[in-house]
């Protein structure tokens, strides 16, 4: 793998964003955490990233238009959603749209690398991280 993995993590608990990125900086990752959709949505409009981490469930934009939005920009980006209010309709439709991953909360961090570890070799595979 040649450049680092660019990690974007949205979620209007401080606490995940504090506890993941500690995690997955230590994997080698790189890791902008936000709390604000607006302010993730000027980020990923700024940057492309490999992998993007969002809430479903947040005041303003909901993670489902983050998943959109990202999709339109950058097609290969995998999304993983996480959400405390899990639904299996929800999974579906978010999975439906295009979400790389469904997670649901409370979750292990564990858990949460295993499937960015998963999302990595499928960019790996499709040839995206050079």
């Amino acid at each position: 793998m040649g450049r680092p993995v660019e990690i974007l993590i949205l979620d209007d608990e401080p606490l995940v964003g504090k506890r993941l990125k500690p995690a997955l900086v230590r994997e080698g990752y790189r890791v902008e955490t936000f709390t604000s959709p607006q302010e993730a949505v000027a980020r990923l409009e700024e940057k492309n990233f490999d992998v993007v981490v969002t809430d479903i469930l947040m005041e303003g934009l909901d993670g489902m238009e983050i998943l959109h939005r990202t999709r339109q920009k950058s097609p290969a980006t995998k999304v993983i959603m996480i959400t405390g209010y899990a639904t299996l309709d929800l999974a579906k439709e978010s999975l439906n749209q295009g979400a790389f991953e469904f997670i649901a909360k409370p979750f292990r961090i564990g858990t949460m690398r295993e499937t960015i570890q998963k999302a990595v070799k499928a960019l790996a595979a499709e040839g995206r991280l050079t």
